[in-house]
């Protein structure tokens, strides 16, 4: 009965649409950008063009797409953004179908601007679906699931802890099971497979979101924001009396009873116009008034790094003689240790706190990074800072040498960049692990190894280190604000994580890459400061109001003739 009563809970069904959405969304995000490179004629510009787009959205977007998600009732935003989200992946699907079939004849007609157009379409398709995604993430991480959790923190641990677990599985298992499908098949099968799967998940989540929100009727409640003039009264300017807690409980009575009518105001067209921008400052002003404000910064911080296993690090990976097979037992091994760090987030929670285990998170994350920056100096390190970023490479793309070859089709979009960027760069590739060509002296792989060795063990502090920032977002933002808060940390996020993309765009050769790890460990190393000056804050009051002796305890026990006091 208890095993029927845990797989049919509001938690359980919650972890199960999760599942399948993340599942989706690995899938596309991996198949898209194989797709953009394949009907690119084997360049990654089109990828580029896509991954700049999502991020400059996200950063323009992510406070007004947090907006309407507190201006709007719970089920309705989980629905909408999931038919958006999964209907722009179908349509989109459909659309590289078309163009794989017919790529030949769209390049004859209107001299390939139609083919041209066909690639605008997918683009910006493409981002709806990231934007509905951010959505979805807002209202289901960041809301939802503290209202299933109810009152309960260590419930909440524990539920925020499981959703990163999925993350981990699906991240490796996802891509793995597409990439197999097209391998084996074709891109246009593996389109129609996404196409097909987000159909029937769509189908599926949508009715777990319904039987979610029907066990959980406190999700029915929700202090909804009134007016476009309220984010300014919950930010609480100097000159107000109103205390910030008072504030927000103005405004749910106010939401609640409705006692005070609304009066009908005639909007002007420049009104209109000027709400996005308003909605956008307000937010960003709110963001910066929470008292986890340094918490958030903190954590995006974190995504100004080099550090991790994307397409950069693995290409400078291949420069260094690694294969891929090599990588592929690397990631996994990430991916190993990443579901250790959400059981020590838990597991450090129960035993010191939320606040300090964001401490201990931070210290062991950087401690690991530090053997990132002892890499940088070891024996087969290329650092070489004598060496201009941008030296030769207009010469160099026009050499006639050709590249080498490719190992298998899934290694295409890698091994383009991996292998193209030395020759470009150096006029040479380096042999990867395991060709007899390569000579077997251990000495130059010293380096690499320290690097991936800290990435690796690095990730157990990272993942506790997000649970943590999260958790407290979720603890410490007001019900009314989530939405806005949460959308502006996405916000953040993305601008951090575009600020290395530029980083590495400015310092592309292999020797520069010594630079950028030391550079990232030293964002790394003032995210975590940041979040040291708000547990000094946090603990300090904590401190404060435990030691503060109640007067009126004091007046008591004298009268009693108790001289002792505590």
């Amino acid at each position: 009965g208890s095993v029927v009563a845990y797989f049919t809970s509001a938690k359980f069904l919650l972890y199960l649409g999760h599942a399948l959405s993340t599942w989706g969304d690995r899938m596309w995000h991996f198949a898209v950008s194989v797709f953009l490179v394949e009907l690119y004629g084997n360049s990654l510009l089109l990828t580029a063009v896509y991954g700049l787009v999502v991020a400059g959205s996200v950063l323009l977007l992510g406070a007004i797409i947090g907006d309407w998600v507190d201006k709007n009732s719970r089920l309705k935003v989980a629905q909408t953004s999931l038919v958006v989200q999964n209907a722009s992946v179908i349509l989109c699907g459909i659309i590289l179908m078309i163009v794989f079939l017919f790529k030949t004849q769209l390049l004859t007609l209107y001299h390939g601007w139609l083919l041209t157009m066909c690639y605008i379409l997918v683009i910006t398709i493409a981002n709806i679906a990231n934007l509905a995604s951010t959505a979805t993430a807002i209202t289901i991480q960041r809301d939802w699931i503290v209202v299933v959790a109810g009152e309960d923190r260590s419930k909440l641990a524990d539920m925020n802890a499981t959703i990163r677990r999925i993350d981990q599985l699906t991240n490796i298992l996802a891509p793995m099971a597409v990439g197999q499908i097209m391998t084996f098949g074709s891109p246009m099968i593996g389109c129609g497979f996404i196409s097909g799967w987000n159909l029937m998940s769509m189908c599926v989540e949508y009715l777990l979101l319904w039987k979610v929100y029907q066990k959980t009727p406190t999700l029915a409640l929700k202090s909804a924001k009134v007016d476009e003039s309220e984010l300014k009264q919950l930010n609480v300017k100097k000159e107000s009396d109103v205390k910030p807690a008072e504030g927000v409980q103005l405004i749910v009575e106010k939401d609640v009873t409705g006692f005070e009518p609304q009066q009908e105001k005639e909007v002007s067209c420049a009104a209109r116009i000027a709400e996005p921008f308003i909605t956008f400052r307000d937010g960003w002003v709110a963001y910066y008034n929470q008292p986890v404000f340094l918490a958030g910064m903190g954590l995006a911080f974190l995504y100004m790094t080099v550090l991790g296993f994307d397409c950069i690090t693995t290409g400078y990976a291949y420069t260094q003689g690694l294969s891929g097979s090599v990588l592929s037992l690397l990631m996994g091994a990430s991916a190993v240790t990443g579901i250790m760090g959400t059981v020590a987030f838990t597991w450090l929670r129960r035993k010191c706190g939320l606040v300090r285990t964001g401490l201990i998170s931070g210290v062991a994350q950087f401690a690991c990074l530090v053997l990132c920056a002892i890499s940088v100096f070891m024996p087969g390190s290329p650092l070489d800072l004598t060496v201009s970023p941008f030296a030769d490479i207009s010469a160099r793309l026009f050499e006639s040498e050709p590249l080498p070859t490719i190992a298998s089709p899934e290694d295409k979009p890698e091994m383009v960049f991996a292998t193209g960027m030395p020759n470009l760069l150096n006029g040479s590739t380096t042999p990867a692990i395991g060709d007899p060509e390569m000579s077997p002296e251990p000495v130059p792989l010293i380096s690499v190894s320290l690097l991936f060795a800290g990435v690796i063990a690095a990730r157990v502090g990272l993942w506790s280190f997000d649970l943590t920032v999260t958790q407290l977002l979720q603890e410490n933002v007001v019900e009314s604000e989530r939405g806005i808060i949460n959308g502006v940390q996405n916000s953040m996020n993305y601008l951090l994580d575009l600020l290395h993309f530029i980083m590495v765009i400015l310092a592309p050769n292999p020797e520069a890459f010594g630079l950028l790890v030391l550079i990232s460990v030293s964002f790394v190393a003032m995210g975590h400061i940041m979040y040291f000056r708000f547990a000094q804050k946090s603990l300090g009051k904590q401190l404060f109001v435990c030691c503060t002796p109640d007067p009126k305890a004091i007046s008591d026990s004298s009268r009693a003739g108790n001289t002792s006091t505590v």
